[in-house]
């Protein structure tokens, strides 16, 4: 295997993208300057250096000083009556960019596939568990997937996981509403999208 093949190898393991597209961007880096291939390499460096992974709601954020918690969760401004479960990073920014859920969050890390046997190695479902039982003040519980079978068998299974601590605590457990047609992903969804499904949460 040649270094563009190997590349592309790398390039396909990006969500989304196939094996054309990779070559497409192999074949974009060989036409820059060197200048252009050398300032990524860098970018991509810095990037591990200057983010860190929330130790609360596993986000990555931006780290000024040496922080373990995101700016999310360590402002006291966020309702911490409310906690909202996403897939990944790109889902809770889209819907912090509309403005209409000022709760705090937690990343899942994917979706439950439909067929496994080692779920809890797939997503942080442990780690969900022991954040519900130290926050307090949580009254309810919004499980924000994509709706796709995945996003349903995953909202399924969350609930199966939650219902015990949740009972006890009396903590209630909604689903984004009708404002998400079937099939959307949720990082893809508008404002008023958003704002509509969790306006219809149920």
């Amino acid at each position: 295997m040649d270094i563009i093949d190997r590349l592309a190898e790398i390039f396909k393991e990006f969500p989304g993208i196939g094996e054309r597209q990779a070559k497409r961007f192999v074949y974009f880096l060989m036409a820059r300057n060197s200048a252009y291939s050398e300032n990524l390499v860098e970018l991509i460096k810095d990037l591990k250096k200057e983010t860190a992974q929330c130790k609360e709601c596993f986000r990555f954020f931006i780290v000024s000083k040496n922080e373990r918690v995101c700016d999310i969760c360590a402002n006291a401004n966020t309702d911490s009556s409310v906690l909202m479960i996403v897939e990944k990073d790109s889902d809770l920014e889209s819907i912090r960019k509309s403005r209409v859920y000022h709760g705090k969050y937690f990343v899942l890390g994917g979706l439950v596939p439909i067929v496994e046997k080692t779920t809890k190695s797939r997503v942080r479902i442990l780690e969900l568990q022991e954040k519900i039982k130290r926050e307090k003040e949580l009254k309810e519980i919004i499980l924000a997937f994509s709706i796709s079978p995945q996003g349903d068998h995953t909202d399924t299974y969350v609930r199966q996981q939650l219902k015990d601590i949740c009972d006890k605590s009396s903590i209630k457990i909604s689903s984004l509403g009708k404002g998400l047609s079937t099939g959307t992903e949720l990082e893809y969804s508008d404002n008023d999208t958003l704002k509509n499904a969790l306006k219809n949460r149920q």
